[in-house]
């Protein structure tokens, strides 16, 4: 056992735990409008620190190394004593024809001393293992530091150009009154490219210790909305640049812990269908999110009475969500909360969604997760059971959300526990009035996602479903959709 126990060792060890890590934090490195130069000096002294730190590094894995060897010398201490007692399990066995008094008890008391080496053995083991593991847990904590450390974000963050940025902001923002003037003149065909960038770039954002009102000029007349805090359109005073403050009122060090999750889940987004942060600031009682502004919610739209919602509409929302949710999940991000509140159209002229309120959101890649919140018309079963959950829960949500494009809600009860009850039983069916006339597809994609079981399909399966990939399929619909006096939509590709 005590040689299995090295090999296992011998495994689970990585001598270079930190390889890669100097690319990842390249990658870390913002690329926000905030980028500055910084002096030869400031350079020089972070680089010093750099090297000191790569220097204890390089020592520490060298004693690794050190201790590797000791571990193959006891694996071979081993195997000799392993080997030790088959031989003498041999002289046992010739011994037991011949002389039977004298020389068994030889040979027990030599088995005893061989147990008590290996005990031994095992015990210097243990020690050599937990010394392993301290110091493998040292390494791991430095490469941790060095990967979030502010130093290596100033080091490999490459000088901007100030001046040559605002130019091409301000071209930009040119070319995005020109096609808004256009798009009124003549309304655009649908077509399924991805909604628009947010008008920064990504950043990583801490929450500053200073007044809001130093930076931005929050507009209290023009309410975007918010379940968990008053949304606001704000202008920052810098640039007139547009966006949208989300005042959350955290008082407790509990519930600033919970803001201060939600900034951290959305450092980790950059996808042009998820809401970006692009500020943030803390004060005794509250915590304001400043981030990029959109038009209204999906919801709105499924309300609508004037808006005519046709399953080609759906498809591309859907999409969207998907493309959306495919990304979160490669970054081992649940959201949690899916629900069309939470997904924003871009504007009433198209088709195009970011998702948002990552407040629930959870970013603990090596911890299974449960949890007790939630919308309950939205909530997965494992959630309701208090079971672990994972990437198949958001897409239960996703489900829900596909079949209430219908105008239904397939679980929706008199008051919440019957809503409850009914997710549980999983019982629900297509109402032959309004899915009389949805596709096979469409059915086949909400029966894949409303399952009891985890078994669902995932973000990728679902984009490789045909109801999102078909293109044949897509031109029935656009066909369908014409002869409803709807807007016009691309033939399929080739």
């Amino acid at each position: 056992m005590s040689s299995t126990l090295v090999n296992s060792l011998a495994k689970v060890y990585d001598p270079n735990p930190l390889h890669g890590q100097k690319l990842s934090a390249r990658k870390f490195s913002l690329n926000g409008s905030d980028r500055f130069q910084a002096s030869s000096s400031s350079f020089a002294h972070h680089d010093a620190t750099l090297r000191c730190m790569e220097s204890r590094i390089d020592s520490l894995s060298s004693q690794m190394e050190h201790l590797l060897i000791m571990q193959q010398t006891v694996l071979t201490r081993l195997d000799g004593l392993s080997q030790d007692v088959r031989g003498m399990g041999r002289d046992v066995a010739s011994s037991h024809e011949g002389r039977r008094g004298s020389g068994i008890e030889t040979v027990c008391r030599d088995l005893r001393g061989a147990v008590e080496r290996i005990e031994s053995q095992g015990r210097r083991l243990e020690g050599v293992e937990k010394l392993v593991e301290g110091t493998q847990q040292v390494i791991c904590f430095i490469g941790e530091v060095v990967k979030s450390s502010k130093l290596v974000e100033i080091l490999f963050k490459q000088p901007g150009n100030k001046t040559s940025r605002k130019a091409k902001d301000d071209k930009d923002k040119a070319k995005q009154s020109v096609k808004g003037g256009k798009a009124q003149k003549k309304r655009k065909p649908q077509d399924s490219s991805p909604p628009p960038t947010a008008p920064f770039d990504h950043r990583i954002v801490t929450p500053k210790p200073h007044q809001i009102a130093t930076y931005y000029t929050i507009n209290r007349d023009e309410v975007l909305g918010g379940r968990f805090g008053q949304v606001y359109k704000c202008m920052e005073n810098s640039s007139g640049l547009t966006l949208a403050a989300k005042i959350i009122k955290a008082k407790s060090q509990k519930e600033k812990e919970v803001v201060r999750n939600e900034i951290q889940v959305m450092n980790q987004l950059n996808h042009a269908n998820l809401i970006q942060l692009y500020a943030a600031f803390e004060s005794r009682n509250d915590i304001i999110l400043v981030m990029e502004v959109e038009g209204g919610e999906l919801f709105d739209r499924i309300i609508d009475e004037n808006y005519n919602l046709t399953e080609l509409d759906t498809v591309l929302f859907i999409r969207q969500i998907c493309e959306g949710l495919q990304y979160m999940h490669k970054n081992y991000i649940l959201h949690l909360d899916l629900k069309p509140e939470n997904i924003l159209c871009v504007s009433r002229a198209t088709n195009k969604i970011k998702i948002i309120d990552f407040g629930l959101a959870r970013y603990k890649p090596r911890e299974k997760l449960r949890v007790n919140f939630g919308t309950p018309e939205f909530l997965a079963p494992e959630v309701i059971n208090y079971e672990f959950v994972s990437f198949p829960t958001d897409m239960w949500s996703l489900g829900v959300i596909t079949y209430m494009l219908s105008g239904l809600s397939p679980f929706l009860g008199d008051d919440d526990n019957e809503t409850l009850n009914n997710i549980l039983a999983c019982q629900w069916n297509f109402e032959e009035e309004e899915f009389g006339d949805i596709s096979e597809e469409a059915k086949d994609f909400i029966t894949r996602l409303l399952v009891k079981s985890k078994w669902r399909m995932s973000a990728t399966e679902s984009l490789r479903h045909a109801w999102l990939s078909d293109q044949n399929l897509h031109y029935r619909l656009h066909q369908k959709k014409n002869k409803c006096h709807s807007s016009h939509a691309p033939p399929p590709e080739s």
